[in-house]
């Protein structure tokens, strides 16, 4: 074995031994606000139950997130449903929010002994996003309005269920080549008028500001991306540790996850302060 193969051997050792203190539950996330927002619901209301709970937020894209939970270093963490199909499971995504559900809960249980909890109650599914002036309210409609400069992110723009399914379902007319930019730009030139509509994705903080319209995808698209907790079935075996991430499920509306995005991205509230926040609002709706 070469230096640097026994170095990440040895890093993976010391993070499973890190990963294996008795009692404690290992809370992961991917690395992008709202992912690190749900990670943190997830460990606080684990820890409001009296549970022992250990942070692993931030930790990377899809496949590694994916790979720390099936390998028992996290044990659970936030997933969308499209993505799970799309990414690891290789399937197609019908347009359908309850088949596709079913289908990865199905495919996590047996390829990997995961298992995936109801949705949280929020959709983050692509956004077709224009400013609040505009008067077309569908794609439908907007397919049969003027050409559009469009500004998207080079995912967006080479996936199959982004730009391609957009065309394939509305053709819509673009006025000139599609304008690829970072994420973080799309919402500045939509708002400067170089472009008039982005490709976003509905749970975005910016849509919280209220000056810009989230065009309805009245034809189906983009496949669903319903969030879902993605568990180890060990630690489900513990009734709290059920009940304390089962009383997440349905809480979160697309309404709510933005302006959590909101209050993080834009007011630049620590993620801690706010998810401690949201919580005192559920539990002060249950007592009522």
């Amino acid at each position: 074995m070469d230096r640097t193969a026994a170095l990440a051997s040895l890093a993976q050792l010391i993070l499973l031994a890190a990963c294996s203190g008795p009692g404690r539950i290992q809370v992961g996330s991917k690395n992008f606000t709202e992912q690190v927002i749900l990670g943190e619901l997830v460990a606080q209301r684990l820890e409001r139950s009296g549970l022992a709970v250990q942070r692993r937020l931030n930790l990377g894209g899809t496949l590694l997130a994916h790979q720390a939970l099936a390998g028992g270093q996290i044990d659970v963490y936030p997933e969308y449903t499209g993505t799970a199909a799309l990414v690891i499971l290789k399937q197609p995504v019908s347009a359908d929010p309850a088949a596709v559900y079913r289908t990865v809960r199905s495919a996590y249980a047996e390829k990997f002994q995961l298992e995936l909890l109801p949705p949280l109650g929020f959709d983050n599914t692509f956004a077709m996003v224009v400013r609040g002036t505009e008067t077309v309210n569908t794609l439908s409609e907007a397919a049969q309005a003027k050409p559009w400069r469009l500004g998207a992110g080079y995912e967006f723009a080479s996936r199959e269920d982004g730009l391609a399914a957009l065309h394939r379902v509305y053709a819509l007319r673009w006025a000139g080549t599609p304008a690829t930019m970072d994420l973080g730009l799309l919402y500045r030139a939509l708002r400067a008028r170089q472009v008039d509509m982005i490709a976003a994705n509905a749970t975005d903080g910016e849509l919280a500001r209220g000056d810009l319209k989230h065009l309805a995808d009245d034809r189906g698209a983009f496949p669903p991306y319903q969030a879902c907790l993605v568990v180890r079935k060990r630690i489900l075996e513990e009734p709290a540790v059920r009940s304390a991430l089962l009383s997440l499920s349905g809480k979160i509306n697309d309404a709510e996850m933005r302006r959590l995005n909101y209050e993080v991205d834009v007011e630049k509230r620590p993620v801690p302060e706010v998810v401690a926040a949201f919580l005192q609002r559920l539990d002060k709706l249950k007592r009522e």
